[in-house]
């Protein structure tokens, strides 16, 4: 039995740009699918329209037909879908309402007007179903990211849904977590579409596959024809799992008798950029160290690849004449002249490093650390006094280098940290809670 069924939807948002282009599925009872495509294909957007927010909450043109649960979402709004269809999005901070983990999981039950004398135990039981029960006490707004990952999926659950939406949902998971998130949704026994860049986990787990481009689905297939497909026209999207270039567990550190980490863990792939964040003095930065090999731990164990990392302010620690010259310390000629290419710098080969800007030093630093061409680059604070400008080019060149090497990236700008990172890994007192 199909519990939801997509027609013919076609959805342009209100700036004109369409988002769905003639869109047909259906999605049966217990079905578990993967939704893969690239970005802006259209995935994120056949979400909200299986969740009714198209057309009702997002503004557009909107054609065809969706309908959940037995219900048109042109005449039901996302509010009378509530006890069918659940959705985790992206963001969870986006959709969290209350000030306590408790509190919020009961909120979605409490406006289906649940029997209050259910309300307790399925909030429960939705926490122990995501391994979350010890933040039940927990104020929301003192969480992780990846704690708050699973609140807002233990909210989902408790409403026991039919149909459960996920969109990126371990995007802020480390990969041990992010692989118990796929068991525990792979035992879910509702429907589940989810939405994911990193393809690898939900493919593993999915029954059957739609893959999106330019709004249309290109391929929907079951699992198995699904992948022979993928392999056949998009490899990228079966590959094998990414190579683990630093693993640091259970690390503690101390500077003489103030200790600065315990219990620490970390892990970076080949070509995941991950943000380290936290609030100053929590240790970020000896950590980052401790990651590149720069400082060895009092406790734990660490792994890494061929690491280089870039300090905070560069730009004092250069110490040639000639900008060509302070790239080559570590490279070969032609490495360093691509590295400056890469930075915007291939104008001040002969300059005195002294002579650029301080911001031109700082792009001279970072084409120094890249030329060395490292399997594991690490950055500290590389966002400090730089503009929106740079920020967005410093973003679009860690992006366009990620394929090559694992990245970590210790930052204070939450904001340039979410539009950049694949995963955030944040510093709480002194220890690391992705």
């Amino acid at each position: 039995m199909a519990v939801a069924a997509v027609e013919g939807v076609r959805f342009a948002y209100g700036d004109g740009v369409r988002a769905l282009d003639g869109v047909s599925l259906s999605i049966r009872d217990g079905e578990h699918l993967a939704l893969l495509g690239p970005s802006g294909s259209g995935k994120s957007t056949l979400l909200r329209a299986l969740a009714g927010l198209v057309p009702h909450f997002h503004g557009g043109t909107f054609a065809g037909r969706v309908v959940v649960g037995g219900r048109d979402t042109r005449e039901a709004r996302p509010a009378d879908l509530a006890g069918v269809v659940a959705t985790v999005f992206q963001d969870p901070e986006d959709q969290a309402v209350l000030n306590r983990v408790t509190n919020e999981v009961a909120f979605g039950l409490e406006n289906l007007a649940t029997p209050p004398g259910e309300i307790w135990p399925r909030v429960e039981e939705a926490l122990a179903a995501v391994g979350a029960e010890h933040l039940a006490d927990r104020a929301v707004a003192e969480l992780s990211g990846g704690e708050l990952q699973r609140v807002a999926l233990a909210s989902a659950l408790a409403l026991r849904p039919r149909l459960l939406l996920l969109d990126e949902p371990t995007s802020q998971l480390d990969p041990d977590a992010a692989d118990a998130f796929f068991d525990l949704v792979e035992s879910l026994p509702c429907a589940v579409v989810v939405s994911e860049q990193r393809p690898a986990r939900p493919l593993a787990h999915a029954d059957r596959v739609v893959f999106v481009e330019r709004g249309r689905v290109v391929l929907d297939a079951p699992r198995e024809d699904a992948l022979s497909w993928l392999a056949a026209n998009r490899p990228a999207y079966v590959e094998l799992p990414p190579e683990l270039l630093c693993d640091v567990r259970g690390v503690a550190f101390s500077y003489g008798d103030r200790g600065v980490l315990a219990g620490a863990a970390l892990q970076v792939r080949r070509g995941e950029i991950v943000a380290l964040t936290g609030p100053n003095g929590a240790g970020k930065t000896t950590l980052a160290k401790i990651a590149a090999g720069l400082l060895r731990p009092d406790e734990g164990s660490v792994r890494h690849g061929r690491a280089a990392l870039l300090v905070q302010d560069p730009g004092r620690h250069l110490v040639t004449e000639r900008v060509l010259d302070e790239v080559a310390l570590g490279a070969d000629e032609r490495r360093a002249l691509r590295a400056l290419r890469d930075v915007g710098l291939e104008w001040a080969l002969e300059r005195h490093p002294r002579d650029l800007s301080a911001g031109e030093r700082e792009r001279l630093a970072l084409a120094a650390v890249l030329a060395t061409e490292p399997e594991l680059l690490v950055l500290d604070e590389p966002t400090r006094g730089v503009d929106p400008e740079r920020k967005a080019e410093l973003a679009a060149l860690l992006r366009a280098h990620a394929p090559r090497r694992g990245t970590l990236v210790v930052t204070h700008d939450l904001v340039w940290a979410r539009s950049l990172a694949d995963r955030i890994v944040e510093l709480s007192g002194i220890v690391a809670h992705a």
